[in-house]
């Protein structure tokens, strides 16, 4: 198997440097290019055809948001990851909702970094369930009750199954989980996934979970 192609976004020369010697060494991993702002990505990502980015959130041309929202229009978009020093804020909601498929915390342990770019790259999303809780929590405070409708609209057409699955993935479960409480084979609980991401016209599971955790906040 090829190794994991890894671009690595951040306004500061010291972590582009510390992430690119702490990953560079990984078997699975191969760190193409580095970048210094969002609006180096689009450039970045056409010659160096990244599978994963590493992107910050905070830089001072185009942000992590922003950058995230334009990768992730095209075709052929890589996973995006983004890295933040803070635990959950609104900017890394808007990220998730742009389509990032998780984010971490600048200080995660290389080991754990590594995972996660390994996890997002076979297509699932890097986003523990603690992480998860606190963004959805996040959900309640703010959101106004048209969003919540239209969102309790999309959620609507789902079969008892299907609402059995996405609500596994809203919880941050990981495909196994979700298979041992809806006694359903991983491989079915993946195809689930697949068929609900389509449904609802959603990037990843993060989307997927954001969207069932919005449609079942109380008013």
């Amino acid at each position: 198997m090829s190794p994991i192609r890894v671009l690595v976004v951040d306004d500061d020369a010291l972590v582009r440097a510390g992430l690119t010697v702490m990953l560079g060494g990984t078997p699975t991993l191969r760190i193409v290019g580095e970048a210094a702002d969002g609006c180096e990505v689009p450039d970045a990502v056409r010659r160096l055809r990244p599978d994963v980015v590493l992107m910050d959130i905070r830089m001072p041309q185009v942000d992590g948001v922003t950058a995230t929202e334009r990768l992730r229009r095209r075709a052929d978009a890589p996973k995006v990851i983004i890295l933040t020093t803070f635990d959950a804020d609104r900017q890394v909601l808007a990220a998730l909702r742009a389509g990032a498929a998780g984010f971490l915390l600048k200080d995660t342990r290389p080991a754990d970094i590594v995972r996660a770019i390994e996890t997002v790259a076979a297509g699932d999303a890097t986003l523990s369930p603690t992480i998860t809780r606190q963004v959805i929590a996040m959900l309640g405070t703010g959101e106004q009750g048209a969003e919540r409708a239209a969102a309790r609209a999309r959620v609507a057409g789902l079969t008892d199954r299907e609402r059995d699955v996405a609500r596994g993935v809203a919880r941050g479960l990981p495909n196994a989980e979700i298979a041992a409480t809806t006694y359903l084979s991983v491989a079915t609980v993946k195809a689930y996934v697949s068929r609900l991401l389509d449904k609802l016209d959603l990037d990843n599971r993060v989307q997927l979970a954001l969207l069932v955790a919005q449609a079942d906040t109380d008013d």
